[in-house]
């Protein structure tokens, strides 16, 4: 119980935020379990700060990675600031609005670029990038779909993050 409170406080002066906290000592006690059952209780204190060190690096790493992309998105912001925008629905053309053609051609043309980019990425990054931010499996899920090591999809996704993105700066399409 005094480990429990003492890694919730940790987590929580990491990430501001106690759900968030919550949620990272939660993941890291199943994976010590997960993991490491088999091994002698003194092991574990110290193995479970490991890990709980880890989780809390794999939150900030999927923040910069979802920062990332809502910065690259958030440029194709409708002039009306609401507050249910969403990217991908302004990609759908809808033949019953009477949309304005200049935004009608842009959005297509970006949704033409962000294809030729995705058919461009190596198989592996394709792959990794579309079960990882279109499907929206976490990295273990990803991994096990494809056959890898969750390290694996970190770098294949980071890979075809950054290649996406230069493509699309290539095209002038920058946030």
């Amino acid at each position: 119980m005094r480990v429990e409170r003492r890694a919730f406080k940790q987590a929580v002066f990491a990430v501001r935020d106690n759900h968030t906290a919550l949620d990272i000592v939660q993941d890291a006690m199943f994976k010590l379990t997960d993991r490491y059952r088999d091994r002698p209780s003194e092991e574990l204190p110290l193995l479970f700060q490991r890990i709980l060190q880890n989780t809390i690096r794999d939150f900030y790493r999927r923040q910069k990675v979802r920062s990332t992309w809502t910065t690259l998105f958030s440029s194709f912001r409708s002039r009306e600031d609401d507050e249910e925008y969403d990217f991908m629905d302004t990609l759908e053309v809808d033949s019953n609005k009477q949309d304005e053609p200049e935004r009608r051609l842009q959005s297509n043309e970006v949704v033409g670029a962000i294809e030729e980019a995705l058919q461009r990425l190596p198989a592996r990054q394709r792959e990794a990038f579309i079960l990882r931010y279109w499907e929206e499996l976490d990295v273990a899920e990803t991994a096990s779909a494809m056959g890898c090591s969750q390290g694996s999809v970190k770098t294949h996704c980071s890979r075809a993050t950054h290649s996406i993105a230069a493509f699309l700066k290539n095209r002038g399409i920058e946030p």
